[in-house]
């Protein structure tokens, strides 16, 4: 027999049906969706240069219109803003990298020293607590350790980049991907109305949703460039006025560790302080507690100050909610994922708020 509960639930998926089918701007943005994110997560391997170059003369745009808005021609514009893009990219290229490369080489070698240093600190635990370890196990443990790091540390330095597939890609990605940004911003119009007439007719929810989210998704990017710059200027020159080791290494860390909210941060702390402490230590001079008050300081700072200046346009997202989409999105694209996903995040949310729940045809 059929049960009241079984009418019931078929009076729900018709009811939804009902609401969701006739319209057929939200048929039109499910389509948009579904097969963009198809079309991403299928030919990421493949057209990952053709990925990162919209991604990047989307970033750019914003510093293109605002220099439109300064009565400047928008080829002219597309020229300055292509002219510093490539500066900056030559700087990440050949003076940043063979720097954060050679430190890191450095850090690498002095693995067994930092862990023998640390080993003999380590040793006068049992001394002092012989009822809670002994001082076999600390010698498992550090050797344990010490094998894992070296390991670690020589895969990290003998990477992709030493091999010709990883060589390869990487002149592809340094030829192909600028000069398709160039292109992106010099026929952004031409390149927009070829894209368009492959979408539905009836987009007007779908321009809506995109209308929400541009702006919101722009600043934050664009925001998060800026934090990561700020917070390397600020890192690497305190750390070198510290006279701290591998100062340029571990501003890079410190700028790429806002990449992942509250867990980067949390993350950085340990080589800071843990390089600090093999070259000072703690009781052998002011210098250890200089570097943990001004680390904490800047962490304060991009926490309370840059953080609510540079994103106080964004959507708010509740913290398990950044969470699961830097779990979700981490694993499905790797570390690109990670960088976007609060902007994904953001437009997760602004589809389900404009999602019609009255079977109402949005009208814009």
């Amino acid at each position: 027999m059929t049960t009241q509960t079984d009418f019931s639930n078929f009076r729900f998926v018709r009811d939804f049906l009902q609401r969701v089918l006739p319209n057929s701007q939200v048929v039109s943005l499910a389509i948009i969706l579904l097969v963009g994110s198809l079309l991403i997560y299928c030919l990421a391997g493949l057209l990952m240069p053709v990925f990162a170059a919209v991604i990047l003369a989307y970033l750019l745009e914003g510093l293109v219109a605002k220099v439109e808005h300064r009565q400047v021609p928008r080829l002219v514009g597309v020229y300055l803003v292509f002219f510093a893009f490539l500066a900056g990219l030559g700087f990440v290229l050949f003076i940043l990298i063979p720097i954060v490369s050679d430190q890191m080489v450095q850090l690498v070698q002095r693995i067994p020293e930092i862990i023998t240093s640390a080993q003999t600190e380590v040793m006068h635990f049992p001394e002092k607590y012989p009822e809670l370890i002994s001082e076999a196990r600390i010698r498992d443990i550090m050797f344990s350790v010490q094998q894992d790091l070296l390991q670690y540390g020589q895969t990290l330095i003998s990477s992709s980049a030493q091999s010709f597939a990883g060589l390869l890609a990487a002149i592809i990605y340094l030829f192909l991907v600028p000069l398709m940004v160039f292109f992106f911003l010099k026929d952004k119009k031409i390149l927009l109305s070829w894209f368009l007439q492959f979408l539905p007719a009836d987009r007007s929810l779908t321009v809506k949703v995109w209308q929400e989210v541009d702006l919101q998704i722009a600043n934050y990017i664009r925001g998060k460039f800026l934090e990561i710059f700020i917070l390397w200027a600020a890192s690497f020159l305190t750390f070198s006025l510290l006279d701290l080791n591998y100062a340029m290494l571990l501003a890079v860390l410190m700028g790429l560790s806002v990449v992942i909210p509250y867990v980067g941060a949390t993350l950085v702390t340990f080589p800071v302080l843990g390089v600090a402490y093999v070259q000072w230590g703690v009781n052998h001079g002011d210098e250890f507690l200089y570097v943990v008050i001004t680390y904490s300081v800047i962490q304060a700072i991009d926490g309370v100050v840059l953080v609510p200046l540079l994103f106080s346009e964004a959507v708010n997202l509740h913290p398990i909610a950044i969470i699961v989409a830097i779990l979700f999105f981490g694993g499905l694209w790797g570390f690109w994922g990670v960088f976007f996903a609060i902007p994904l995040a953001t437009l997760v949310k602004a589809v389900l708020t404009a999602w019609p729940r009255t079977g109402n045809i949005v009208s814009v």
